[in-house]
């Protein structure tokens, strides 16, 4: 029996981070964590042995990690032990990862501070690189200060050697788009691009499954132990895509729900469709046949399916829906707004 599955997330510790997770968007952080700076909450992860630091809360020796249902009759069942087991009724046409497992990774991140200016490698760079995962990634961005900006992407005309010029003489942000932004904004940022986000911002981020990432410039601060973080330029100036077309060459198509409400497709890549799904009162039957994963960006209801009592979700919650859910309907009980996650599917 499948039903909605919701996991037991995974907190991060980080320089950066600060207390909006649990204050902001109501995630569950640890009483004994909520005095620490608390950047990152990983909410679904399927992550194969290698791919997670060492340092990161919930990795297993083998630097494997994977998600752990919080409710119903699978609780404390992983993702991927579920993938193994009822693939069909989980993922049905989902294309798996070559080692079976689900290649996807969903994350809150709370940037108190500004994040390090870095890149993740692109195919290219992992082809010559077997220990380098390839790392493509989404921001939506689900709150911000006045003024909040990211860096994203090289200015026109940048190429490496420009680059490396203004990293030694400390000026790197004059060589970076850097971007206003406000809740409810968008950004796609294909492995290769070089990026930062600022402080003052809270977004849900959704990425291929790695945790690779290379850092050109960290604001000249002292990490954990008094010390600067390790930085990787070179790694970095082979991984950046210089030939990038511009940052803000993406595409939104909006159209309407068949049930009513809007659905605006804010990405369709080799990895992942991501969609903004708003609606607001009634039922809604969902398609059967198809799994999917929810980010709750606003509002309140409920999922019922056959078998299975109704699953709530609010704000901040993230459902995993399966493509076996029987008869499954949404309840709106106030204006609700979702991103809606798909990954490619078999032919």
């Amino acid at each position: 029996m499948m039903y909605p599955l919701k996991f037991v997330p995974v907190f991060q510790e980080r320089i950066w981070g600060g207390k909006n997770l649990y204050q902001t968007l109501g995630r569950p952080v640890p009483g004994e964590l909520r005095t620490h700076n608390v950047g990152e909450s990983w909410e679904f992860a399927d992550l194969a042995p290698g791919s997670v630091q060492s340092d990161s809360r919930g990795a297993n020796p083998d630097g494997s990690l994977s998600s752990r249902v919080a409710n119903g009759p699978w609780t404390g069942r992983t993702i991927g032990q579920m993938a193994h087991d009822c693939a069909l009724q989980l993922v049905g046409p989902m294309r798996l990862g070559a080692d079976g497992r689900v290649p996807l990774l969903v994350k809150f991140l709370d940037a108190h501070a500004d994040l390090s200016v870095q890149v993740h490698p692109d195919a290219a760079y992992c082809r010559n690189h077997p220990g380098a995962n390839l790392k493509s990634e989404a921001w939506y961005v689900l709150a911000a200060e006045p003024g909040a900006r990211i860096f994203k992407g090289l200015q026109p005309g940048v190429d490496k050697e420009t680059l490396r010029r203004a990293l030694d003489q400390g000026q790197v942000e004059s060589v970076l788009n850097s971007i206003r932004i406000r809740a409810g904004d968008f950004h796609y940022l294909p492995s290769g691009t070089v990026h930062a986000l600022g402080a003052g911002i809270l977004v849900a981020e959704v990425q291929t499954p790695s945790d690779t990432t290379f850092r050109l410039f960290d604001w000249n601060r002292l990490g954990p132990g008094g010390k600067p973080r390790a930085l990787h330029i070179e790694a970095a100036l082979e991984a950046i895509d210089f030939a990038a077309p511009s940052p803000d060459s993406t595409v939104r198509t909006v159209q309407i729900c068949p049930q009513g409400g809007l659905a605006d497709t804010l990405v369709s890549c080799a990895h992942f469709k991501i969609s903004r799904i708003g609606w607001s009162g009634g039922v809604q039957t969902l398609e059967s046949g198809h799994a999917g994963i929810w980010i709750i960006v606003a509002g309140q209801g409920l999922i019922q399916a056959r078998g299975i009592g109704p699953t709530a979700f609010t704000r901040g919650d993230v459902v995993f829906l399966p493509a076996g859910l029987e008869d499954a309907r949404v309840c709106v009980v106030s204006d609700c707004v979702r991103l809606e996650i798909r990954l490619p599917e078999t032919a």
